[in-house]
């Protein structure tokens, strides 16, 4: 069987081993950082907004519905769910990858819902950086089209691809072919990590390559490598099942979220924090420390997976956490958190150099 058969039937494994089992792996950062508690904000916490701005549009919050699912008939429903709450709270929202849905028409739906649902949202299509090196721009621009995308998310996700027993271990042209979608593409280009973040010097390689912006997809959050270790235990293929011992060990590979967002804020580019942000005490600190969105995946899938009802009580909260942190930071409008100050402690400042001073870091 060709391995396009099989890409349906992973991304339901996916779904199922992030509802059951614990895939979260390693820590972020950001219980190391302390935003600095303003005694005597001048601000009225309840006529705080929320919106923000981001590649020239505007969004109702810095909650961005990271990527998660699609390319089964069982993930339609899960995208739809997604999608009311993107255009009731007019946030950005990413499908999964679109691969499966390319290979075979049949499953364009599960996608293409979330455009029919939000029309008005931020929506942004999804495919690996293996596809656009071996598909070029025709797989790019189908995948845009099917959602009316505003953006295309170009995932780099070569630890999940290492351990997947049909992954793709080839990465060579891929910065060529990141350079050349970056260029012809319709719509703007974020690059995503999908789990083990990004260094100073490889965010700086997207830029140049033309990126409209990077998402951190740092460690401590979701971990492929555990996701395809559990996938490996449930294989009855031996050879798959001695993957599962890989994954687990590779679950610590990656830079913490919060090191990501830091590092990559230096080169001042647009920027989505994500990777294992759980509260929306998460988001301000990330904002803080110089992302322009917050991304969430697994805190919303569960609810998601409940119903909209659930999915709107689980954002309400975050909201409102951003709110009062924003308030208790003396910050009147998103953009203010920019400026916010923040402590930085334990391992966390171990692994950033010249902390005391944000503007002292030079990536080297």
């Amino acid at each position: 069987m060709e391995k396009s058969a099989f890409t349906p039937l992973r991304k339901l494994d996916h779904l199922r081993i992030c509802l059951e089992e614990n895939v979260e792996s390693g820590w972020t950062g950001f219980n190391d950082i302390r935003l600095v508690h303003n005694a005597l904000p001048d601000a009225d916490m309840d006529r705080l907004s929320l919106q923000t701005r981001f590649l020239e549009h505007t969004f109702g919050s810095p909650l961005f519905i990271s990527a998660m699912t699609g390319g089964h008939p069982e993930t339609k429903a899960v995208n739809k769910n997604l999608a009311l709450a993107a255009e009731k709270y007019q946030l950005g929202i990413g499908v999964g990858s679109q691969r499966a849905a390319i290979e075979d028409p049949g499953l364009r739906d599960t996608f293409s819902v979330v455009r029919e649902t939000a029309p008005d949202a931020f929506v942004v299509a999804n495919l690996g950086i293996v596809q656009i090196r071996n598909f070029g721009l025709s797989w790019a621009e189908e995948a845009v089209s099917m959602i009316e995308a505003d953006a295309l998310a170009v995932h780099l996700n070569f630890l999940q691809e290492a351990i997947q027993p049909e992954g793709d271990h080839d990465a060579i042209g891929c910065l060529q072919a990141l350079d050349e979608v970056c260029r012809d593409c319709t719509v703007p280009v974020i690059v995503k990590e999908t789990g083990c973040g990004f260094s100073y010097h490889t965010a700086e390689q997207c830029y140049a390559a033309g990126a409209a912006a990077v998402d951190t997809g740092g460690w401590g959050g979701s971990s492929w490598a555990m996701i395809e270790s559990y996938r490996a235990r449930d294989s009855s293929e031996i050879s798959e099942q001695q993957l599962e011992e890989l994954g687990q060990l590779f679950a610590n590979w990656g830079i913490p979220t919060a090191v990501s967002v830091f590092e990559v804020s230096k080169l001042r580019g647009p920027l989505i924090a994500s990777g294992g942000l759980r509260t929306g005490i998460d988001i301000a600190k990330a904002l803080v420390m110089g992302a322009d969105l917050g991304g969430m995946a697994l805190p919303l899938l569960k609810p998601a997976c409940t119903g909209p009802d659930a999915l709107f009580k689980t954002i309400d909260s975050i909201h409102r956490q951003i709110q009062v942190a924003m308030f208790l930071s003396g910050c009147r409008r998103v953009s203010d958190l920019a400026q916010a100050r923040c402590y930085i402690t334990g391992r966390t400042r171990d692994m950033i150099p010249m902390i005391h001073n944000k503007e002292d870091y030079n990536g080297d």
